[in-house]
């Protein structure tokens, strides 16, 4: 990488869609593991000392899932106390600072996205809407917008980086929605500064995305859900467990967590009939700790101290990155239906 740039993207004809990660485990000594676990404590203390509602969620979901994953079990024999737990709980207790930086990344995102544009564009379509139709009309473009940005962050290799560590869960269950990177946090922010731009309140958008929130944790209850005729219109543990699962026939499908309409729509609903996901995980190798899996995305970036010393070059990257990052989108949303990524 040459000296002075903070990263560096490839064209996209260049993309490599194969993982970047290291095959195997980092080697650390016992010195290394207890700086690894101080400043994941660290973390934890800190989000605690500003906020228990990360504690709070954690408890609520406990409480109302874990019984019905007991009686109504997807996979069964699978434990409370299923591997790498404790990291999803300490995702969990961190929420309110994870939250909070992801929530200044998103007011970012939502700015370099356009997608305030459109929104500013139909502004004037929007205020003929009659208002007992509104939050309705308001759902569908919120969705629709929620289920593009997901599949940007499947689809265009960079943003997927942010994306792994949610799925680099191998136990879907009431905790495994908690592990996310804070900069995933940023998939609602397109839709929101959409909604706002096109004239809808900000009360009403902030339910769409409280509603998203809420229920994209449900989804990931290791629960089965039999009622089938639910299957096409409404998002459902049975269709996002689909989503996480890496068996071949799964990859880059269900991106809706509402509603499947866009699914079925662009060509990435997937539901067989005859069976049921497996094997969760990602192909990459992620280190199993809250650290690492924070750093995980930004491992290529470079010296960040080089927008200081080379601030115009720097921003010339950017904006080449920029632009290069929605050339790989509109690859994303243009590509044949059906289509699975390299091997």
């Amino acid at each position: 990488m040459e000296e002075g740039i903070l990263f560096e993207p490839l064209p996209l004809e260049k993309v490599d869609f194969a993982p970047s990660a290291p095959d195997l485990p980092k080697k650390r000594g016992w010195i290394g593991v207890a700086i690894i676990r101080l400043l994941s404590l660290a973390i934890i203390v800190l989000a605690l000392n500003y906020s228990f509602e990360g504690v709070t969620s954690m408890i609520v979901l406990f409480i109302l899932i874990v019984p019905f994953e007991k009686v109504f079990p997807r996979h069964r024999g699978q434990k409370v106390r299923r591997p790498l737990y404790k990291l999803d709980m300490s995702y969990a207790m961190a929420s309110p600072l994870l939250n909070l930086i992801g929530l200044i990344a998103a007011v970012f995102v939502g700015v370099i996205s356009l997608t305030w544009v459109p929104g500013l564009l139909i502004r004037p379509l929007v205020a003929q809407i009659p208002d007992v139709i509104l939050p309705f009309v308001g759902f569908l473009l919120f969705d629709m917008m929620g289920y593009w940005t997901h599949r940007f962050y499947h689809e265009v290799p960079v943003l997927w980086k942010f994306h792994a560590v949610h799925h680099s869960t191998e136990h879907l269950d009431w905790a495994s929605g908690f592990r996310a990177h804070p900069f995933d946090g940023t998939l609602i922010a397109p839709a929101f500064f959409f909604l706002i731009a096109a004239g809808f309140t900000a009360e009403l958008t902030g339910v769409f995305a409280i509603i998203q929130i809420l229920l994209g944790l449900f989804l990931h209850a290791n629960v089965r859900f039999r009622l089938r005729w639910i299957h096409p219109i409404l998002g459902t543990p049975e269709m996002h467990h689909w989503h996480h699962s890496k068996e071949p026939e799964a990859i880059w499908t269900n991106y809706g967590v509402i509603i499947p309409l866009w699914d079925q729509i662009f060509g990435t609903y997937n539901m067989p009939r005859d069976k049921r996901p497996s094997i969760y995980g990602v192909d990459e190798y992620i280190e199993p700790n809250m650290v690492d899996q924070l750093l995980y995305p930004l491992q290529d970036i470079g010296k960040p101290w080089n927008i200081i010393r080379h601030p115009f070059r720097s921003i010339k990257v950017g904006f080449v990155f920029y632009f290069r990052l929605l050339k790989q989108m509109k690859w994303a949303m243009m590509r044949p239906r059906g289509m699975k990524p390299p091997t």
